[in-house]
């Protein structure tokens, strides 16, 4: 069987050509933030068993990600919002990216509790003022979409009364222990957590999160690199990012 060999992953029936074999393998070094995380630790696993690479993660939050870019870290490929990816390519300290997914903003309430009403932008205002206690991201981009949109809706003061501001992890731990009734996040964050269930903002208050590949001009590895760009935008990957809460593009 040549090198250029046709792999099947039988477990999302999967069919790609790789390179494979001891010479064409490499490690990659990637980053990726919390939204990503349930995609990127099934999927990553898939593609090193196909291909052959090796890839060494960083985990953390997408601003702690940027801040270790700007002090020089250098992945072989880093996944940020497309914000901060245009950022750190216009600091210079990356080069091009590839859009991957989209993600939304929803509402986690706990597991059994009533669906909250999202239907319009009056039942969002209402849900939202009739919550005893509220949990939102501070920093993240989702927590700073939350603070607009509860400037729009008027009831920022009110809220800010009734929040708890999560600077890292999963805002919806809170609603699964019953810390909290209601907390805002990025879908597949949301969901993540069990014991809760999110429910998005209606399209008229949505905001969506695009994700990027984002890659500097020193990578090590730029065929790896390619080769998992072009994994993830399979039909199969599309299928897996699709049933984490994420939009695959």
């Amino acid at each position: 069987m040549s090198c250029k060999s046709l792999i099947a992953i039988a477990a999302v029936g999967l069919h790609v050509t790789l390179p494979c074999g001891p010479a064409q393998a490499a490690d990659i070094a990637v980053m990726y933030p919390p939204p990503l995380r349930t995609v990127l630790s099934e999927l990553i696993p898939q593609f090193e068993r196909a291909s052959g690479h090796k890839l060494a993660v960083t985990y953390e939050s997408t601003w702690l990600l940027v801040e270790r870019i700007r002090k020089g870290e250098r992945p072989d490929v880093a996944f940020l919002t497309a914000r901060q990816a245009d950022d750190l390519i216009g600091e210079g300290k990356l080069v091009r990216r590839v859009d991957v997914a989209r993600s939304t903003i929803g509402i986690a309430v706990r597991a059994g509790a009533p669906k909250p009403d999202l239907g319009s932008v009056d039942a969002v205002k209402r849900t939202l003022l009739a919550a005893k206690s509220f949990a939102r991201n501070e920093g993240a981009d989702s927590g700073i979409f939350m603070v607009g949109l509860l400037e729009r809706l008027g009831i920022a003061a009110v809220m800010k009364a009734k929040s708890t501001l999560v600077r890292q992890g999963f805002v919806a731990e809170l609603v699964a222990k019953g810390e909290v009734e209601m907390a805002a996040q990025q879908m597949p964050e949301l969901m993540t957590v069990a014991g809760v269930d999110a429910t998005p903002l209606p399209p008229e208050l949505q905001h969506a999160i695009v994700f990027s590949a984002v890659v500097p001009a020193t990578s090590t590895a730029p065929d790896a690199v390619d080769a998992l760009i072009k994994f993830l935008r399979t039909p199969a990957a599309a299928a897996v990012i699709k049933s984490r809460g994420l939009e695959p593009m």
